[in-house]
């Protein structure tokens, strides 16, 4: 696996300051020593969200998100960890290096990017001058697809010949072997001499297919001569930079409008898509040579609330439409369907009617249960008790797959008045699905900051964290008075020894947890979260000193009172000769139980403990589930 350097993410952190960076995507106003904005990441009247340039952190008080600059980018773009790693070094001018882990991949992605965007120009160029190519400009002028929007889609022409793209390969510098693996060529089963390979794409028009940060990582070409022994599309294959099922085409074009509007327009093809954008609807994605997957509900939920579905308007697309409304509802999206006249796909829609009837189209989108009840309502007889039970067993599938049980019982009732169906009867039609096979549970999305897998972290613990995030010169007494074994909660005994090890050596927290972080960046934003929390000490009657040593002290107490029940249960079936033994440990963690409840009571017996086991600082000592806490 690549790894980016240490050093090289703090270049590229001390490159990208968070205020500013945050200030390029929104408005933040200047409070104090900090910036604050209305949060782009929940609905709000009132700026919650705090951004730090001391700490190069951010945090949002009514959401609970917070993190770094690698998190606040991977959360306003919805990407992950890697590519808001290149947004942010693009931004700074930083090369990006890699340490390499493991065995050799076998290919260079950067090369097969390079080879996708010069060969998407060379097609581009190709359309616009090359004589072979009019039937693909005629082909635009009768679909009223112009220049400017030619351009801006970079759609081109590939040449009608089996060796265009080989070609092109050896005067550009790339082996046969890159091209095969991009997906561009093909290996010939009867080889011969200089005719190992040839063009997957030949005469056809020709759409560049990118990803979220705007890289072209294959194409979809479309046929122009009526062949019926010729697929109307052909696509570029899985490679290793392009996995059809996660693949939108133009979100990278949509992405930001989708999230101003937290909506996103789904269609079923390109020319559906380009249209849209072309009419001013910059929200319209499609998914690229597959139906809607989980992993582009996903995706659309990174960025989208809700999704309005506009298909064609026959029974394939009506069904299409259905079964990908399935999907999108079990990520917990709401989904509207759009409803096109008879014979209409959004292309052929907006040619007729325009931009404004289509926005108007997309406002009256109705739900997908409606939209779904309607187009079964015309293949049974809703007038008969069977047609009735067929329509509500289709319909419950779909409710099930939303994980929000408010959106279940909403869309229940709404069965229920459409079918004229009492709603016991409608639970006991769902109670009998239930009994049937079992179907995947839904994903619940991610949360944004978590602390450990299960329970909450004990309130002690999260209070001490932020105490020595806060302020390291803390750290001196944890490490000195708290040996980290008696932290419970994974992330804050790891964010301890994190900030422990850093007040020792110097280095930045931030750099010191970029090598232990998740792809997620979970302990980067707990870290914020905890920094980012109101100072809890006031006064001169109660310093961070004492608020500290009560907090070890407390955590200690916690620790003994734990053993003193468990010894409690000991008793009663322990045998005879083991119950003395028993009792004196419980009367000596009475004893110590007492000493702890005053730092000064409490110091003699500490630094006894210390004396016993001398050199042994809270560093060092191994937790329980140690292997998944690797030290800083």
């Amino acid at each position: 696996m690549a790894l980016v350097p240490k050093h090289t993410l703090e270049e590229i952190r001390l490159g990208n300051p968070i205020e500013e960076v945050v200030g390029s995507y929104f408005n933040i106003q200047r409070s104090g020593s900090t910036f604050k904005a209305l949060c782009p990441f929940h609905k709000e009247k009132t700026p919650s969200f705090h951004v730090n340039p001391q700490r190069q952190i951010f945090h949002c008080f009514g959401c609970d998100v917070g993190g770094d600059v690698f998190k606040f980018v991977m959360m306003i773009e919805g990407v992950d960890f890697m590519n808001a790693v290149r947004i942010l070094a693009r931004r700074a001018g930083v090369r990006i290096e890699f340490e390499e882990r493991g065995a050799s991949r076998g290919f260079d992605k950067e090369v097969l990017y390079a080879i996708h965007e010069k060969l998407a120009r060379d097609y581009h160029r190709t359309l616009l001058q090359s004589p072979e190519a009019e039937a693909a400009r005629a082909y635009l002028r009768e679909r009223e697809l112009g220049a400017e929007t030619v351009a801006e889609f970079v759609l081109g022409y590939a040449p009608d010949r089996w060796d265009a793209a080989v070609t092109w390969a050896g005067k550009n510098g790339y082996s046969l072997k890159q091209m095969e693996t991009a997906g561009l060529v093909l290996r010939s089963e009867r080889q011969t001499a200089g005719a190992g390979y040839y063009d997957r794409f030949r005469d056809r028009l020709v759409f560049p297919i990118r990803d979220e940060l705007s890289r072209v990582i294959g194409f979809s070409g479309r046929i122009l001569h009526a062949d019926q022994q010729a697929a109307k599309y052909v696509n570029s294959p899985e490679t290793p930079l392009f996995r059809k099922g996660r693949v939108l085409y133009a979100l990278d074009k949509a992405r930001k409008s989708i999230v101003d509007t937290r909506q996103a327009v789904v269609c079923e093809g390109q020319i559906d898509v380009i249209r849209c954008h072309q009419a001013g609807v910059h929200t319209a994605v499609a998914p690229q040579g597959t139906a809607t997957t989980e992993d582009h509900a996903r995706t659309l939920k990174r960025y989208a609330d809700n999704v309005v579905l506009v298909f064609d308007a026959d029974k394939a697309g009506q069904d299409a439409a259905v079964r990908a409304a399935d999907v999108l509802l079990g990520a917990g999206l709401a989904v509207r369907i759009a409803r096109l006249p008879d014979s209409e796909d959004p292309d052929s829609f907006l040619r007729r009617n325009g931009p404004e009837a289509f926005h108007a189209l997309i406002d009256k989108a109705g739900s997908a249960l409606d939209f779904q009840i309607d187009v079964l309502t015309t293949r049974e007889d809703i007038q008969s008790e069977v047609g009735r039970m067929r329509i509500a067993r289709a319909a419950l599938e779909t409710i099930a797959r939303s994980p929000d049980i408010v959106q279940q019982e909403q869309l229940l009732d709404r069965l229920c008045r459409r079918l004229n169906l009492p709603l016991d009867r409608i639970r006991d039609i769902r109670r009998m699905l239930r009994q049937g096979p079992a179907r995947p549970a839904a994903r619940r999305p991610d949360p944004a900051v978590s602390a450990s897998p299960g329970k909450p972290a004990p309130r002690e613990e999260l209070a001490i964290t932020e105490q020595v995030v806060s302020n390291p010169a803390m750290a001196a007494l944890v490490e000195r008075y708290l040996p980290l074994e008696m932290i419970s909660d994974t992330s804050c005994r790891t964010l301890l020894r994190c900030v422990l090890e850093t007040a020792r050596t110097g280095e930045e927290l931030a750099t010191a947890l970029d090598e232990i972080d998740d792809e997620q960046r979970s302990l980067s934003a707990f870290a914020a979260k905890l920094q980012m929390s109101p100072e809890k000490v006031r006064g001169d009657e109660f310093s961070q000193d004492d608020a500290v040593k009560d907090l070890i002290l407390r955590i200690r107490r916690r620790r003994l009172e734990r053993r003193y029940r468990e010894i409690g249960e000991q008793l009663r079936d322990a045998p005879d000769d083991r119950k003395q033994d028993l009792r004196d440990e419980r009367h000596h963690i009475a004893v110590d139980r007492r000493l702890l409840d005053k730092w000064e009571t409490a110091l003699p017996l500490l630094e006894a403990e210390e004396e016993a086991d001398p050199g042994q600082s809270a560093v060092d000592h191994p937790p329980a589930g140690a292997e998944e806490n690797p030290p800083c």
